[in-house]
């Protein structure tokens, strides 16, 4: 991120954070998350690292770089904001190794969910500065690639040019002919008088229209005009004339139902907790948001029979332990899928490299010998180490060895499949066991601060 022309250094800070928790697009600001600074007063805290930097080691940046961007998308409905959030805080972690204060903001208003991290280009005790390396681009991709992997999601594959899809979804919007449709179904409920009358009604809707023998509109946005002969039956001139001389009725255009998904609950807010840095407009915002998620997991509960406290402690434990266990599977399935890949390399190597050994052998482990085959002798005594390291005194056929890899990996796909709905029940039941019992904390709080009054009170 660089220093604009015409603003301070304050300003381009000002505006670089401000976009990134943007509270229309980070839940009010529940989806920002910060390493060793504020979120309110991030902008304040890069600059005076910055000016620190400049009292203690009296150099003047030459740069006009005053922080870093890194910009991290995930597949639409493949992850929830919360973990998207963890996931990118993990990143900036690991890229700066702690030694740069970051914000993590976590954006939902486009179809993929994504993260903004920026962080300072001043390190934490203000003496140098990031060094922007040689491909740090493509080191950054490997270090989200792997945390990716981590949890489990998915991760962009080398494709040729040819093969690439730019972007998996597009925003839905609604096309001009359908507009334009509803429009004259609403102004025909509205029975004009006259063809005329029908087409000044369309005017005052906002639309342009252009008379002739093919009567055409262009309302906001659009770039041409769009004739009444091209939205399909029933919109054309004859029928909207024979509507209106009585001779039959407009049948409405059925149109595709946008199904709206169903936003899952998040956790309360402590608001006591936070109220202190925050001031009265965050405890205002933070009430209300507090009874949207706890009338949400009050569905949830009901939805899912659950009427006690004692009974959502005991279906959370329980779909912990059936995570757990899936999760087990999984590690113990990845370690297999492991070992059988080295144990084929080895025994390739072995079986390659079997008569080379055996006349290194007759030969006295003669080092003239093992100078004019060192690489094959390396890889038959490689082999060997790693027979002993995994306990294989039979050496099994390499065949059978694909046939098991093929087998554990089928195994594995479904065990994941089993592990991804489990993690996804084990998280809501965890979300709402937290909301129910933060809940009853602050309900008891409450009750406690008004027996206070009271008897001061009576006093």
């Amino acid at each position: 991120m660089h220093l604009n022309k015409g603003k301070t250094l304050a300003q381009c800070l000002r505006d670089r954070t401000d976009y990134a928790q943007n509270p229309e697009k980070t839940e009010k600001g529940n989806l920002v998350t910060a390493y060793e600074c504020d979120p309110m007063t991030v902008d304040e805290e890069f600059l005076l690292a910055k000016r620190q930097y400049q009292h203690i080691t009296g150099r003047q940046q030459k740069s006009n770089v005053i922080a870093y961007q890194i910009r991290q998308s995930f597949k639409p409905g493949e992850i929830t904001p919360e973990e998207a959030n963890k996931v990118g805080y993990e990143l900036a972690m690991r890229f700066t190794k702690g030694k740069h204060a970051f914000i993590v903001a976590t954006h939902t208003d486009r179809a993929h969910i994504h993260n903004h991290i920026i962080f300072n280009s001043t390190t934490l005790d203000c003496s140098h500065k990031f060094v922007d390396f040689h491909n740090s681009g493509l080191a950054l991709q490997k270090v989200s690639d792997i945390i990716c992997v981590e949890h489990g999601l998915s991760i962009i594959e080398k494709k040729p040019y040819r093969e690439r899809v730019k972007r998996t979804e597009y925003p839905k919007r609604e096309p001009f002919r359908d507009a334009i449709c509803e429009t004259i179904d609403n102004i025909l409920a509205q029975k004009p008088k006259d063809f005329e009358a029908f087409l000044r009604l369309l005017e005052q809707a906002g639309y342009e229209v252009k008379r002739g023998k093919y009567t055409a509109v262009r309302g906001p946005g659009q770039k041409r005009f769009i004739r009444f002969r091209s939205l399909g039956e029933g919109y054309t001139d004859d029928a909207i004339h024979s509507v209106m001389l009585g001779e039959k009725v407009h049948q409405v255009k059925p149109r595709k139902k946008q199904s709206v998904p169903q936003r899952s609950f998040s956790l309360l807010v402590d608001i006591d907790a936070r109220l202190q840095a925050k001031g009265p407009g965050y405890q205002r915002w933070a009430t209300v948001y507090n009874l949207k998620q706890m009338a949400q997991t009050m569905i949830f509960l009901r939805e899912h029979g659950i009427e006690r406290l004692d009974q959502l402690r005991e279906m959370t434990d329980t779909a912990t332990a059936s995570f757990e266990a899936l999760d087990a599977t999984l590690k113990a399935s990845e370690k297999r899928l492991v070992e059988i890949a080295v144990l084929k390399t080895h025994i390739i190597n072995y079986s390659k490299t079997r008569d080379v050994y055996v006349e290194y052998r007759k030969s006295g482990y003669s080092q003239k010998f093992f100078e004019a085959h060192r690489e094959q002798i390396t890889l038959h005594k490689a082999a060997k180490d790693a027979f002993d390291q995994l306990g294989v005194k039979k050496l099994p056929r390499v065949k059978d060895l694909t046939a098991e890899y093929a087998q554990v990996l089928e195994e594995k796909k479904a065990t994941y499949a089993k592990y991804r709905t489990a993690r996804n029940q084990m998280r809501e039941l965890q979300r709402a066991r937290r909301n129910v019992e933060l809940f009853f904390e602050l309900e008891q709080q409450q009750a406690e601060q008004q027996h206070q009054e009271q008897q001061k009170q009576s006093r």
